[in-house]
């Protein structure tokens, strides 16, 4: 176990330790999910499935798979930590590690998307597409199996967002519910935005095409955003346009979505 794994596992059953204390009547829920486990994976992959499961497709069964792409791949449990610390560290309304891990859609949508694509990526994909369609379902965020998406993220609220199939999203981006990275219509192939490490994305802001979302760039709330974006640049507006330069290498960690238009 890595010495950052070690140390967030560790503060988070910290944390719900003292919130069964606090509160009895959770006492169960958090046993449960958190207590009652050894590892990061297998508190992870319980919870996960416990939200996923439906009539025709049992917990157990989900848990299993779930944690099988942990085992198979490292990579996954490695990103779900450093998604947790991303949330820590930019949601003002995140007292702790435990409140994304038991509480926040958005982390619990992009983990079993993580899933997903580790079965897509190994020709298993009915299973993806059915993960896809049940995350759609709980979370409210549609996440193709076949995007690629890297560790420190941030969906906040995560509502509404939608992301394609040949999308890119790399580290350290942080973006807000009713985001969508779309295509431009019936076209095939790779059709769908590259965005570069350290973006932010407003809420709302539609970003259409096989266009590239240069690193460090600022998306303004509701924008439309139909032409590639040059790093550390700061775009608004329908259609978007360009307002300036961004004040900070990367914005999705200081998650200051006001514009400050410059020159």
């Amino acid at each position: 176990m890595s010495d950052l794994k070690k140390r967030i596992w560790s503060a988070l059953r910290k944390e719900v330790e003292e919130d069964a204390e606090r509160e009895p009547i959770l006492a169960s829920f958090l046993h449960a999910v958190v207590l009652n486990h050894k590892t990061f994976e297998e508190a992870l992959s319980f919870h996960l499935a416990s939200k996923l499961a439906s009539p025709t497709l049992h917990s157990i069964v989900l848990r299993d798979v779930i944690y099988s792409a942990h085992r198979e791949d490292p990579e996954i449990s490695h990103a779900g930590i450093v998604d947790l610390k991303a949330v820590k560290e930019r949601d003002p309304a995140c007292r702790g590690y435990s409140t994304p891990f038991l509480y926040f859609k958005g982390y619990h949508a992009l983990q079993s998307y993580r899933i997903a694509h580790h079965l897509w990526k190994h020709g298993r994909t009915a299973l993806a597409l059915q993960l896809q369609s049940r995350i759609s379902e709980v979370f409210g965020v549609d996440i193709h199996p076949a995007a690629q998406i890297g560790k420190g993220i941030l969906m906040d609220h995560a509502t509404g967002i939608v992301i394609g199939e040949t999308a890119v999203v790399e580290d350290d981006v942080s973006m807000l519910h009713g985001v969508t990275l779309g295509g431009t219509g019936k076209e095939t192939g790779d059709r769908h935005p590259k965005v570069r490490r350290g973006v932010l994305i407003g809420v709302g802001a539609i970003i259409l095409g096989n266009i590239e979302i240069g690193e460090g760039a600022k998306i303004g709330g509701g924008s439309v955003v139909l032409h590639p974006v040059p790093p550390h640049t700061t775009v608004v507006g329908v259609p978007a346009r360009v307002v300036g330069k961004t004040s900070v290498p990367a914005p999705a960690k200081v998650m200051d979505h006001r514009i400050e238009e410059n020159s």
